[in-house]
Formats: structure tokens, sequence, C-alpha cells
């Protein structure tokens, strides 16, 4: 029996840096790409409406805050139309929240292809980022025309030159889902009850962040704590951004962005070693 000569080894990469991690996504960018669409058809096969529900999900959110929060308890919206005010924080925040719970069950959900082929593992959670690119678009174009109503009807909006900051915004917010996800699924390999926690967190977080309340009425004691949420400097500068309310800081939007950038690097380092054993515990 004559010994196969082997021209190809297939093994787990020594480097767990994030420039590797770069050039493996580069080079499988058309598997990428097929995860994506993967995700999209998936997502809303079988159903009635489809991709309306893009539209339809914020828009009800938006209707129940006018009316509970905006009606019944009478939070201040700082003289913006309530239904922008509300649809302002829900559109960042639903991506936010779409890429954190839908990352943080990569390996749990993709086992068994895992354990048959290999690729970068790390496509898998960038490509339900992307994809939510695509519910994300549509929901700003929502956004857009309740803009464009209230901008040429009233006088209650005055936009300024910070809606330039929207595709850092989107890329930081996209970031802050992919890391805390990145590390929910590494745990979730032998800790399944967090997939439980991190519903409940996320709601949790919501209530943390100045989506339905600004941050201006926010009592000292509990500012510190709304601040360090990532996320809240980032909702502030889209409405500041779009709707000159809210508060605009160069030092918390500075603060978001390096705790987006160590996340993501531990996420991607802890992701990197649990794909390399996570089979004998899934």
């Amino acid at each position: 029996m004559v010994n196969p000569s082997w021209t190809l080894q297939i093994k787990p990469g020594q480097s767990l840096g994030f420039l590797h991690t770069l050039k493996a996504v580069y080079r499988y960018r058309d598997l990428l790409f097929l995860f994506v669409r993967r995700d999209f058809v998936a997502q809303y096969k079988q159903t009635i409406l489809g991709p309306l529900w893009f539209i339809i999900q914020p828009v009800l959110s938006t209707i129940i805050f006018t009316i509970i929060f905006g009606n019944v308890a009478q939070i201040s919206t700082n003289g913006t139309p309530q239904v922008l005010f509300y649809l302002s924080g829900i559109v960042l925040w639903n991506y936010f929240a779409d890429c954190l719970t839908k990352t943080s069950d990569t390996f749990t959900v993709n086992a068994n292809i895992f354990g048959k082929v290999y690729f970068p593992r790390i496509v898998v959670p960038l490509s339900i980022v992307v994809s939510n690119l695509i519910k994300l678009a549509v929901q700003l174009v929502l956004f857009f025309a309740f803009f464009a109503y209230y901008y040429t009807t009233t006088d209650a909006i005055a936009p300024n030159k910070m809606i330039l900051l929207l595709p850092l915004l989107i890329f930081m917010m996209g970031g802050l889902g992919l890391g805390f996800g990145l590390f929910f699924s590494s745990m979730t390999t032998k800790y399944r009850d967090l997939k439980f926690l991190l519903q409940f967190g996320v709601q949790l977080m919501m209530y943390a962040s100045p989506i339905v309340y600004p941050l201006s009425i926010v009592s000292e004691q509990y500012r510190i704590i709304i601040l360090a949420n990532p996320v809240t400097s980032i909702i502030e500068t889209f409405k500041y951004a779009f709707l000159g309310v809210g508060e605009f800081s160069e030092m918390h939007l500075l603060y978001s962005f390096v705790f987006m950038v160590l996340l993501l690097s531990c996420g991607l380092f802890v992701f990197n070693r649990i794909e390399k054993s996570f089979t004998d515990t899934v």
C-alpha cells in the first residue's frame, strides 16, 4: 500500500491576533456572503409578511413607547416629536440587540456544521452582523421618512453636521454587539443557562440606555451608571445629530469607541481559543 503524499494539512491557526482573523475572513469572503444570504433568507422563510417585519417591528415599538412612556408616564422628549424621538433610539438599539443575541449562540446552533468542515468560525458571527445591516438599512429609511416629514412641517428638530458620524455610530454598535456576542457564545458552550440570562440582560440594558428617556432627566447619582453603558453615548450622538437634542461629548464617544475595540479584541481572543475545543463540550 502506497502512503499518500499530503500537500495540504488543515489545522487550527497558531495566531490569535486581530490581523490573522482579518486575513482568514478575507480568504473566506465568498463563504461569508453565502452565510449572509442564508441568514437573511432563513429568517423570513415561510412567513406571510416577510421583510415587512423590518418595518412593522419598529413601528409597533414606537407606538407602544409613545402610549406608555409619552402619554401615560409623560416622560419628556426634550420638545421633539415623540414618534421621532423613540424611533431614533429603537433603530440603532435593534441593530445592537440583534447582533448580540444572534451571535451569542454561534457554537450551539452551528455545532453540526463546525464538526464536519473546516473554515474560520468567526465567519458565522460576522455574517450575522453584516446581514443585520440590511434590516438596519430598511429601518433607517423608515426613520428618514419620518425625519423628512417633521423637518419640513415643524421647527422642533435641528439636525447638524454630526450626521456625518452615522457610519461610525453604526460601526460601533455592530462592534459592541459582536464583541458581547463572542463572549457569550464562548461561555454558552459550557453554561447553557447563560442564554436565558442574556435575554433578561438585553432588556435591562435597553432601559439603562437613553432610548425611552433623554439623558438630561437622569439624576446625578445615576448619571455615571448610565454613562458607563457604552451604548449611551452612541444613542445620544445619533439623537443630537438628527434631532438637535441630547448630549454630544467627544470624550464619552471616545470612551465607547475604546470600550468597543477592547471588547472586540478580547472577544476574538476568547472565541478563537474556544473554537479549538468546543466540540468536546457542545
